[in-house]
């Protein structure tokens, strides 16, 4: 068995609206957070994060935040491709992992549909941002 290897795929930075609050359910505190855009910018991949899209949060009973992302990336040539995302987000840690999905009809950027990715994120006043690795 080989090490885990990666590379850089680009840094995803997007606005979040005001939470629409579900509120608890008998999964936990539900929350959906509307994607406002932003952009991804990287080595072999930048565009535009359309400003439609969210994130349904749900705050388990531990304390761990559950993301559940879907977003649409508009290329810089005029490629669209589907993101979608899960991950933790620990609050007591500052602990944000996802493993983003990516799906693009384009051929390309057919290579996306093809990989693993790991993102590792943080919060700030009214956006998000992730580094977002290719396991290679």
């Amino acid at each position: 068995m080989s090490e885990l290897q990666y590379e850089y795929l680009g840094t995803l930075t997007c606005g979040v609206g005001e939470a629409q609050v579900v509120g608890k359910t008998p999964k936990g505190v539900r929350r959906i957070m509307p994607l406002t855009g932003g952009r991804f910018e990287g080595p072999k991949l930048n565009g535009e994060v359309l400003p439609f899209g969210a994130d349904w949060i749900l705050i388990r009973s531990d304390g761990l935040i559950e993301l559940d992302v879907r977003a649409t990336i508009k290329t810089d040539d005029g490629e669209i491709i589907y993101a979608q995302y899960k991950g933790i987000y620990d609050p007591s840690r500052k602990y944000f992992c996802t493993v983003p999905i990516f799906e693009t009809s384009s051929e390309k950027y057919s290579w996306l549909n093809k990989s693993i990715y790991v993102g590792l994120g943080s919060a700030e006043p009214g956006k998000v941002i992730y580094k977002i690795y290719q396991i290679i």
